[in-house]
């Protein structure tokens, strides 16, 4: 399943895959890595959603399988580097998550945000950009798509959205899949939510999209709906068929 041997920073899976759908799990695993620590945190800190997407890779993966798509993922936690981060930004190593401190990452020394940068940021941005390359060199229109998941309440609040659907600059590809996702689907569906381009969220389609005018679009599940590997399997049947689905709608569109 997996074509490139995983390191620290991380794992492409697929790389072989015929399809036009390149996909992205920045915040797929929970892991430490030794060299890092636990950052201070607890166990139950370091397997709440502050750490990683729950169910995020599951899905992806289930998404991998049925878009005969490559998968790039992250191995180590986001609290570590948050993949989707650009470096400068106080989020990429963030002293605080919600309700939750971080001590590991308090002051951070120039030296240690460079190191985490070093081996982490750069190493999976290449490996996009590397997946990206292979395909247009070989004629295929690429599609990005990156796989999240957020959690039910924030701060207290209950969200009610199910299904987001979060674009950079473009927002062609992700109103198309929002129109096939509402007719098709009994999902709650919402474009820009629970997060939009403003809260700093879209790096990932904004570094390797957005540039070359690549259709893309940020999936937001709620993590209650994958929940389980069985929940996961059910999403990604449905999601694929949707993301097929809404190809046409941009590609007819003068």
């Amino acid at each position: 399943m997996t074509d490139q041997a995983a390191d620290h920073a991380v794992t492409v899976e697929g790389a072989e895959a015929p399809g036009r759908f390149v996909l992205v799990c920045e915040h797929a695993s929970n892991h430490f890595p030794a060299q890092w620590g636990d950052l201070g945190l607890d166990e139950a800190a370091r397997a709440a959603h502050i750490a990683w997407d729950p169910g995020a890779l599951g899905l992806a993966r289930g998404l991998a399988a049925r878009l005969q798509a490559v998968l790039v993922w992250g191995t180590a936690s986001r609290l570590i580097y948050d993949l989707n981060r650009p470096p400068h930004a106080p989020g990429a190593m963030p002293a605080r998550s919600e309700i939750h401190d971080i001590p590991g990452n308090r002051t951070l020394p120039m030296a240690e945000r460079r190191a985490r940068t070093e081996a982490l940021y750069l190493p999976f941005h290449a490996a996009l950009d590397a997946q990206i390359a292979r395909r247009l060199a070989q004629g295929i229109a690429p599609v990005l798509v990156t796989v999240h998941s957020f959690t039910p309440v924030f701060h207290g609040v209950p969200r009610a959205v199910e299904l987001g659907l979060i674009h950079d600059a473009d927002p062609r590809y992700a109103t198309a899949l929002a129109a096939e996702a509402r007719a098709q689907t009994g999902l709650n569906v919402q474009l820009n939510a629970p997060y939009s381009a403003a809260d700093g969220v879209t790096h990932t389609l904004a570094r390797h999209a957005t540039p070359i005018g690549l259709p893309h679009v940020m999936l937001e599940l709620r993590n209650d709906l994958i929940a389980t590997p069985t929940a996961q399997e059910a999403m990604a049947a449905q999601l694929a068929t949707l993301l097929h689905a809404a190809l046409p709608r941009i590609e007819e569109t003068p």
